[in-house]
């Protein structure tokens, strides 16, 4: 008796639990993101991460990040995007130019987005920004009159300026395109603008000496990965020749240049991780259009100002997001 009691509570408990089964939950899918950049890791990998964490996408739990960093070695990239796709990563993230066309021509079927890249459509990574095509999206960093406003600030903080010179990386094609919208802006302000594109540090020198004779009366500085590995040197020269600087990014004003106006990058990797986000839940890259940046800051040095003898006039103070003293 007691035994066939057992056997119907026994019985009674699978016929209870039984209903259960279908609505246990799914095991949760781990996604596997490629991160490639032509430089170091920088302020670019915390702020995707971050980014990502606030969308659900956490280390180690339901991500896991391959990282490759070029440290400023463009050849590497090719081989680095190719481990990423052996490895047949989810999506590839990427930053800058070089490392968009690397990974564009290592794979036309897994996504790839990139975040702050200069030209995607003049350097044929996307046919347009409204419709991309193929599997590349993402966010770029230019606006049709940054390179006007930077020289606009440049000449309401020296009004007698009249020689500017660009310093850029003219082995990377993404900055092909700031060059020329710089060159527009100067001659609108009736500005000469020499144009000075070193491709290593030997170059670099050089242009130093022919820039120390010329003495412009600024120097405007792109942002790669090349002035980036070599902005210590740069950032001496324009010290020792009491050379104004304008940069693009603000952690080059916090290192010690003038000053900076650009896209708020924060943002822009902020944004990148919602294409992401959209990828991974089912999107196509070629449905989403590229975003162009909306947010910009101003940031101005008066320590290295003082350094180089220069008053910045209150009406470009006022202007800026954020003063360094």
């Amino acid at each position: 008796m007691k035994t066939r009691r057992k056997l119907l509570i026994v019985a009674g408990a699978s016929v209870l639990m039984a209903p259960l089964a279908p609505f246990a939950q799914p095991q949760q899918r781990t996604f596997r993101i490629g991160m490639l950049a032509a430089g170091s890791p920088t302020r670019f990998t915390d702020a995707i991460i971050t980014a990502l964490q606030d969308l659900g996408y956490i280390e180690g739990r339901n991500v896991v990040i391959e990282r490759r960093f070029a440290e400023g070695h463009l050849d590497r990239l090719p081989d680095f995007a190719a481990e990423l796709v052996k490895l047949r990563v989810d999506i590839i993230v990427i930053q800058g130019t070089p490392a968009s066309l690397a990974a564009k021509k290592a794979t036309s079927t897994i996504p790839i987005v990139f975040a702050a890249n200069s030209d995607p459509v003049g350097v044929g990574i996307v046919a347009s920004l409204a419709r991309p095509g193929g599997n590349v999206t993402g966010t770029s960093l230019m606006a049709s009159d940054l390179s006007a406003k930077r020289l606009e600030l440049l000449h309401a903080m020296a009004p007698r300026l009249s020689r500017i010179a660009i310093l850029w990386d003219s082995s990377n094609p993404g900055m092909s395109l700031r060059v020329r919208e710089t060159e527009i802006a100067a001659k609108q302000l009736q500005v000469v603008l020499r144009s000075a594109g070193p491709r290593n540090l030997e170059e670099l020198e050089a242009v130093f000496v022919e820039l120390a004779k010329q003495r412009p009366d600024a120097l405007l500085v792109t942002v790669e990965p090349f002035t980036r590995r070599h902005l210590a040197r740069i950032l001496e020269f324009c010290s020792t020749n009491r050379i104004p600087s304008m940069f693009e990014e603000s952690s080059y004003v916090e290192a010690g240049g003038l000053m900076s106006y650009g896209p708020d990058l924060r943002e822009i990797y902020r944004r990148a991780a919602t294409y992401v986000d959209r990828i991974l839940k089912g999107a196509k890259p070629a449905d989403l259009p590229v975003e162009q940046p909306t947010k910009f800051e101003l940031v101005i040095n008066l320590k290295t100002a003082k350094v180089l003898g220069i008053t910045i006039p209150q009406s470009i103070l006022v202007r800026a997001e954020r003063v360094i003293e």
